[in-house]
């Protein structure tokens, strides 16, 4: 998973529904070895793998690599979609909320045009002042 990757499958979006982070995590590019230890150096995917699932649980490499003994690579990259799309959960139920209330989004739109109507008018007076335009009153 990288920010950077113009891959759309290297990209998990907070407005991404579960299945399709659950897909994303599962087609995680790794390595053939199959065994689930931190290597940065030779096993970058994984490794990856093991940071973001780290960052959710607040578990270390060794109790993660510990937990993932024995097992494949298919059972970590569900184990780590799960964490991730539980830690969504709440944005994403939040983000539903609020994108569907048009009143409170009709409410910062009116609020946000006020500012930037007042930054706009403030800045094009003082350029206006430099330039010797003549100063128009309202």
């Amino acid at each position: 998973m990288s920010k950077s990757d113009e891959d759309e499958n290297a990209i998990i979006r907070i407005t991404d529904a579960p299945e399709v982070i659950m897909r994303k995590f599962k087609r995680a590019v790794t390595d053939s070895e199959a065994v689930v230890c931190f290597d940065e150096a030779n096993k970058p995917g994984i490794s990856n793998l093991m940071t973001i699932y780290s960052s959710i649980t607040g578990k270390t490499m060794n109790e993660i690599e510990a937990e993932f003994a024995g097992k494949g690579y298919g059972d970590f990259k569900v184990a780590v979609g799960e964490a991730v799309v539980e830690e969504l959960r709440p944005l994403q139920t939040r983000f539903k909320e609020l994108s569907e209330d048009k009143a409170y989004i009709d409410g910062i739109i009116k609020a946000n045009a006020e500012k930037a109507n007042y930054i706009a008018t403030k800045t094009l007076r003082k350029v206006q002042k430099k330039v010797g335009f003549p100063q128009i009153i309202r």
